[in-house]
């Protein structure tokens, strides 16, 4: 029996994780199909049988389905699915022009047809299309539209399958930020918003207690009464106060998709901690960045998440060195698991210890853990958040 989205999204047999596999500065260099299999062959060792992906108009997206469709041939127990993401952005969006946010781009067309063509030529691993990335949360300054695009896109998608034209099991969603869909701000909700909520099959929510640890950082200070405690309890404390934090933010948006008189599914599409900073997030801005604290957080977010039915695609599988190839110490950068070269962070220690990666490699390395394997080297590194009396310091 083939299985469809709404058997494994929310069933904890079925672990997700966001993946890209880029491994140089640029996305103009693609990974190969070897690369890729090479991936996917660690994600399926750790468990992973869900991976996201962001756009189609680039090779990573059919070669990765290549890739899945070769592994399940060579080994008729190797599982793997899809959430295959479709790119949307506004007009003049990544150009020199200025971003019309109330114009789409030409390009998404022929990002929504191919994610049809893949999703059609795959039927047996694709089994979500999700139109558009954080695309509609106006931070998203480059980029973002209104939710009349995303609604015109997702009801064209339900529309195919209705017609026969895409799998009927095929879930459609969006995937965005909190606050997109109804979980913040009251200018969010929106007459097309709410019909969104409805066309959708399922609410696709990202959340990063880690972003917030400085824009919205009250729950990051460490208060009063902690005071007294170690440092290492004061830190344990920390992550605990963000996965409240996010689970918060799951509920408002839960609350907001009842509030229309909708029962939808809502899951986390995007949640992570990234394992270095030079900048915000750093020594001297919110001390929010260690492997340490990736680690607590990948771990209780994890177990939140299944405890209540809930994927997570946890952000993200590797490193991927071009999201801020000018600043190479930069967040973006580090979001991974594992490094470029394929070491294993922290949170994954207790696998490699195991020997879950001892048949696998990546670029030909073998998995070994960062610091050595030294743990008292990498908790040199870690830092304790400011205290609520500090926080005046913090840039």
């Amino acid at each position: 029996m083939e299985l469809t989205a709404e058997d494994i999204l929310g069933n904890p047999k079925y672990p997700a994780i966001s993946y890209g596999g880029y491994r140089q500065s640029t996305r103009d260099v693609q990974p190969t199909l070897e690369q890729l299999k090479e991936d996917l062959r660690i994600l399926e060792a750790m468990g992973i049988k869900i991976l996201r992906t962001y756009n189609v108009h680039l090779y990573q997206a059919s070669n990765l389905l290549l890739a899945i469709r070769q592994l399940k041939s060579e080994d008729p127990d190797f599982e793997m699915y899809v959430m295959l993401g479709a790119w949307i952005d506004c007009k003049n969006a990544w150009t020199d022009q200025e971003p019309d946010h109330h114009e789409e781009s030409p390009a998404n067309a022929g990002e929504i047809a191919q994610a049809v063509t893949l999703a059609n030529a795959y039927p047996d691993i694709v089994k979500v299309i999700a139109v558009g990335n954080e695309a509609m949360v106006k931070w998203a300054t480059s980029y973002y539209v209104q939710p009349e695009v995303i609604l015109k896109w997702v009801v064209h998608l339900q529309n195919l399958k209705a017609e026969g034209r895409l799998p009927e099991s095929l879930w459609i969603t969006s995937s965005d930020d909190f606050a997109s869909w109804g979980g913040g701000d009251a200018e969010y909700h929106t007459e097309a918003l709410a019909k969104l909520v409805e066309a959708v099959d399922y609410i696709s929510m990202h959340t990063y207690p880690y972003h917030n640890s400085h824009y919205n950082p009250e729950f990051w200070y460490i208060p009063e009464k902690e005071k007294n405690l170690t440092d290492i309890e004061k830190i344990d404390a920390a992550m605990v106060r963000a996965v409240a934090f996010a689970r918060n933010q799951y509920n408002a948006v839960s609350d907001y998709v009842k509030g229309l008189g909708y029962d939808k599914p809502i899951h986390i599409g995007e949640t992570g901690w990234a394992s270095i900073s030079e900048g915000l997030y750093g020594p001297e801005g919110s001390r929010a960045t260690d492997e340490y604290k990736q680690a607590l957080y990948h771990k209780l977010i994890r177990e939140w998440t299944e405890q209540q039915g809930i994927s997570c695609f946890y952000f993200e599988a590797f490193n991927e060195p071009w999201k801020d190839d000018a600043n190479r110490m930069g967040s973006e950068n580090h979001f991974g698991l594992f490094t470029v070269e394929g070491q294993a962070k922290y949170a994954l220690w207790d696998l490699v210890d195991q020997g879950v990666f001892s048949k696998v490699t990546r670029n030909g390395n073998k998995i070994k853990k960062t610091f050595g394997g030294n743990k008292d080297t990498l908790m040199h590194k870690v830092l304790v958040p400011p205290s609520a009396n500090e926080k005046s310091e913090v840039p």
